[in-house]
């Protein structure tokens, strides 16, 4: 038993805030039966390169531990398979356009009606309200709105989103938090309910402390490159080899580094005693120390810090984070057998659980791969209606 055994997912979404939340509910164990359209799927089947043997690296990293069934839902018969599925399910996951759902008959009533057991959760861009209620939202600009853009980057550079989308990322995690509690108040009543997450709420929760300081202050957020707003030193120095991130949080860690630095007179200097004071002149005592550390390789001052405990580590590639010991160690790679890639190399889940393992059984899903089974073994439909739906396109 993992933890989410006997949790059925009927899965609407596509891109990557949805199938991210779906997947790791997948890897809990639910059972997530992802509806796609009939000949082209999931966007992210296209995106690429690289494709592994024709399936792009895009769709295969957040689509394992899936069904697939293909099904035009435009069509009345895939509407009211839809429908019988509902019926068979604890979460329905989707992120159409407003309207969509309630288009093909399935609103707020019809669920209360037909599923009260349902956890509804829609994925929209903006929500319904406000001047861009019912727009689709795009993880770039929303980075971009959310004022996250204005304060990444180099200071005297350009506004910098970061490398991955990562309010679509967040905004799956907050889906998959929201499932569990709904599931919880679930198991009190017996009620299913509606979870409403927009990209643009996310993004706005995602400034965090941040957010927190112009609140308190008034005063717009600045960008500090890899500076912290709050905390010196706290940031990416060069070395006279590599570089590295120095992350001191508390002014007896910044006293140790004085004097592994050599310069154990920063210490007691009034501008550096203190965090507040080192923030007040973050330019300043960033410079010296930026000073001291291009005199020796980046793997050398990590061995000085690190005996001293103060918190370093070594700016890595992405190929080299993923090849990195303490990668291996923790079982963070793992391999899959597809049907169509072969062996593939997929991001394992980050939570291990004691008791109720979680796990990474299913490769990601070909097109409409569990289209039959699931209707012939879940909706009891005979070869007959199935030859029926195939014949007229509603599936595939």
């Amino acid at each position: 038993m993992r933890p989410l055994s006997g949790i059925r997912v009927t899965d609407l979404t596509r891109i990557l805030a949805g199938p991210y939340c779906t997947m790791n509910l997948g890897d809990m164990g639910a059972e997530i039966i992802k509806v796609e359209q009939p000949g082209k799927g999931d966007d992210t089947r296209g995106w690429g390169p690289p494709f592994i043997l024709g399936e792009s690296a895009y769709y295969l990293g957040v689509n394992r531990n899936k069904k697939s069934i293909a099904l035009d839902l435009k069509h009345s018969d895939g509407q009211s398979i839809l429908k019988n599925l509902l019926k068979k399910s604890d979460v329905l996951i989707e992120n159409f356009k407003a309207g969509t759902m309630e288009n093909w008959g399935i609103d707020e009533n019809w669920l209360d009606t037909h599923a009260p057991q349902i956890i509804h959760c829609q994925i929209t861009g903006y929500g319904t309200e406000g001047p861009k209620g019912g727009m689709p939202g795009y993880d770039f600009l929303l980075q971009a709105e959310s004022g996250l853009m204005s304060i990444t980057g180099e200071e005297s550079g350009e506004p910098m989103k970061l490398g991955v989308a990562i309010v679509d990322i967040c905004t799956g995690l907050y889906a998959g938090m929201s499932i569990l509690a709904a599931l919880n108040a679930r198991n009190r009543d017996g009620r299913g309910q509606k979870i409403s997450i927009s990209l643009y709420n996310t993004s706005i929760t995602m400034l965090a402390n941040v957010a927190s300081n112009t609140l308190a202050n008034g005063e717009d957020a600045l960008r500090y490159g890899n500076g912290h707003p709050n905390i010196v030193p706290y940031r990416a120095f060069s070395c006279s080899h590599g570089e590295i991130a120095l992350a001191v949080g508390n002014d007896l860690q910044f006293r140790r580094l004085a004097g592994i630095l050599e310069h154990p007179e920063w210490a007691d200097d009034e501008r550096f005693q203190i965090n507040a004071n080192r923030v007040r002149n973050r330019k300043l005592i960033d410079e010296l120390i930026s000073e001291v550390l291009l005199t020796r390789p980046a793997d050398e001052w990590i061995n000085l810090l690190l005996k001293e405990t103060i918190p370093c580590s070594k700016i890595n590639s992405v190929k080299n984070a993923l090849d990195h010991p303490q990668t291996r160690a923790n079982k963070m790679v793992i391999e899959m057998r597809h049907p169509a890639a072969g062996s593939i190399s997929l991001v394992a889940p980050p939570y291990r659980f004691s008791r109720t393992p979680e796990g990474t059984d299913i490769p990601p899903p070909l097109l409409g791969a569990d289209t039959e089974d699931v209707l012939k073994n879940l909706l009891n439909m005979d070869p007959a209606e199935i030859a029926t739906l195939r014949s007229s396109n509603v599936i595939n």
